[in-house]
């Protein structure tokens, strides 16, 4: 029997939405790849490991070139036992897509992953002999200043937090303290600020139900009357599969020492039109009108359904992709059509119960 080359690609979080497509498109190219799966007090997620490789089989990986290691983002040396650090001496490139994902998180829960946790990765990346590239998946509202600060002072932390919630405040802090923190150790960076994630073209396979996927189960449900936003919000959004072609071929074209890419599908509708294309599919009806965010803002939860987090991302802003296109065309890799992959995501969205199940 052949034996198997050790991994040379690491990918943390690979259990999560993203991850394992990730992980599934990397396999597929023949890449050697070890998976991080999370340290459950002390105790391998042999459960979390199972079930990647039972998905990958789902759907025809050959998962022989695969291995797991226990991964915590939130320990140095990502938690790792002597045993597993040493199995991934020859890792060249390292795609850091763990975080967690959530609304409604304090600063407490949301800092140890999403920022501490990016810079364990960090550091982690730099003790691997061969690195070729760290790879940081952040978010499409993030990353757009040129002169990134970290760490911040303390009040400005907290009015960070204050402003824009838990969440985007420790992707924007993570975000921060990678591009600060990887020249100072000589670690090659790229920061990958994708949008809204949506399902997988063909299949329209979600397995994730926060963002859009929580208005389009307000507009199912007939509880989106009134559309937050102006007729020019901008909500772009990415098929899970395009976002995973790009991460899987950017250390082989990225070359500069810190890199950035805002990864968009351009072709995505104003959000009024967005809403109005998915309704007609769902045989449902519309929202009457729309209403600026700063009211819903004072409006109570209870009547609006929305989250005050989510509203951060409805803005008329638009995103420069002009790195991300040139590194696409190089690659070779297209977005798949999208009006398509919009309405399959949506009918699976409605036949998976939203997350229900």
């Amino acid at each position: 029997m052949t034996p198997v080359p050790p991994p040379r690609t690491l990918v943390l979080g690979a259990t999560g939405f993203l991850g394992r497509w990730l992980v599934l498109e990397l396999l597929t190219r023949g890449e050697p790849v070890a998976a991080g799966v999370r340290d459950t007090g002390g105790v391998r997620d042999t459960g979390g490991a199972a079930a990647l490789r039972h998905w990958l089989r789902e759907h025809d990986a050959d998962t022989t070139a695969l291995t797991t290691v226990t991964a915590d983002l939130t320990r140095p040396g990502l938690g790792l036992t002597p045993e597993d650090d040493a199995r991934l001496t020859e890792v060249r490139d390292v795609h850091n897509l763990a975080a967690r994902y959530a609304f409604g998180l304090t600063r407490a829960q949301a800092e140890p992953p999403n920022v501490h946790g990016a810079l364990h990765a960090l550091r982690w990346s730099a003790t691997r002999p061969r690195l070729r590239r760290l790879v940081h998946l952040s978010g499409y509202r993030v990353g757009r200043d040129p002169a990134p600060r970290y760490p911040l002072d303390e009040r400005a932390a907290a009015a960070l937090h204050a402003r824009l919630g838990a969440y985007e405040a420790s992707k924007q802090l993570g975000d921060a303290a990678v591009r600060v923190t990887a020249p100072r150790l000589g670690v090659p960076l790229t920061t990958v600020n994708p949008s809204s994630v949506i399902g997988h073209s063909r299949t329209g396979e979600a397995g994730q139900y926060l963002g859009p996927a929580q208005l389009v189960r307000q507009l199912h449900r007939g509880r989106l009357p009134l559309l937050p936003g102006t007729r020019r919000t901008f909500l772009p959004v990415v098929t899970v599969d395009h976002l995973a072609r790009f991460l899987a071929v950017v250390p082989d074209h990225d070359h500069d020492p810190v890199l950035a890419h805002t990864v968009l599908d351009p072709a995505t509708p104003l959000l009024p039109d967005l809403i109005a294309l998915l309704a007609a599919h769902l045989g449902v009806r519309p929202p009457r009108g729309l209403i600026p965010v700063p009211l819903v803002r004072r409006l109570p939860r209870a009547l609006t359904g929305a989250d005050p987090e989510t509203l951060t991302f409805l803005s008329e802003d638009r995103y420069d992709t002009t790195s991300a296109d040139r590194l696409a065309a190089a690659a070779g890799i297209g977005h798949p059509p999208l009006t398509p992959a919009l309405t399959r995501w949506a009918t699976r969205l409605v036949e998976e119960g939203f997350g229900a199940a």
